[in-house]
């Protein structure tokens, strides 16, 4: 691996939290990606690495439904699906990755919407 010296501070926390937590079966991870006109958040299985589901606002049914993509609301659809989508595959606790990013305005958004749709972590 490069010096860490050079990483970004982001890919640092990144690197430090992924050291800490990890995905199984029982209970995958919740990763969130946040660019600057979209969000992401996927369900994985580390164990067997794969992705077990996904929610993101490029899809065109959620997009559709938003004013923009970049906003604290369109977080919150995206927790709500996803929350819902494990629900709907028989998944009820998660582990929350925020891949680095700072527990606050659009991710913060984004777990507080799953945690109230049934989500537990």
């Amino acid at each position: 691996m490069a010096c860490v010296q050079n990483i970004e501070p982001r890919i640092k926390r990144k690197l430090r939290i992924r050291k800490k937590i990890s995905g199984t079966s029982e209970r995958p991870r919740l990763c969130v990606y946040r660019s600057l006109n979209h969000i992401y958040a996927q369900l994985i299985d580390d164990d067997k690495r794969i992705t077990i589901c996904s929610a993101s606002t490029v899809e065109k049914a959620l997009a559709e439904s938003l004013k923009s993509s970049k906003s604290k609301e369109a977080a919150e659809l995206i927790g709500k699906t996803i929350a819902e989508r494990a629900m709907k595959i028989g998944i009820e606790k998660v582990v929350f990755d925020r891949n680095g990013y700072l527990y606050h305005g659009r991710i913060k958004a984004l777990a507080d919407a799953a945690r109230a749709a049934g989500l537990k972590f």
